[in-house]
């Protein structure tokens, strides 16, 4: 819980901007050099990310984006389709979508640190919980809803 409340707050859609960069196989330096230098990639994902956000947020707030990529952060207001997006573009899962009123949630099969990974970054107001071992070995079914409906 300490570690958390010690993470740097991003919104939800600059930590989707910074996963999508991780994704590229850049290390945490090259990540921070090619945000400042604004040397960065036109995204033709379905997201369009526009990147340059990410260089204005570095040349405002330097210190926060440096601990963001390299300590890890924490997500300020997490939406329910905005989790799903963070669990494709970080971890490279396509979650299922429940959006059933009242039972809204995001389904994924995770790895444990996959799991503990997605736990680090949820803002407050969600919670992850196991549905079962899935078949693969060591992969588990985990629900991430809101506490509180």
């Amino acid at each position: 819980m300490t570690d958390t409340l010690s993470k740097v707050k991003l919104s939800q859609w600059d930590a989707l901007l910074v996963e999508s960069l991780r994704s590229l196989g850049w290390s945490d330096e090259e990540l921070l050099r090619r945000v400042a230098e604004g040397d960065l990639p036109a995204d033709e994902s379905e997201y369009e990310f526009d990147y340059g956000q990410l260089s204005t947020l570095a040349g405002e707030q330097p210190e926060l984006f440096r601990s963001a990529v390299t300590e890890g952060y924490q997500i300020k207001y997490n939406t329910i389709r905005g989790i799903r997006s963070w669990i494709a573009v970080a971890l490279r899962i396509e979650p299922k979508l429940e959006l059933e009123e009242g039972r809204e949630a995001v389904e994924a099969v995770l790895t444990e640190s996959q799991k503990q990974r997605l736990e680090g970054v949820l803002s407050f107001g969600w919670q992850i919980t196991s549905g079962g071992s899935a078949a693969d070995g060591g992969n588990a079914t985990y629900r991430i809803e809101p506490v509180q409906r």
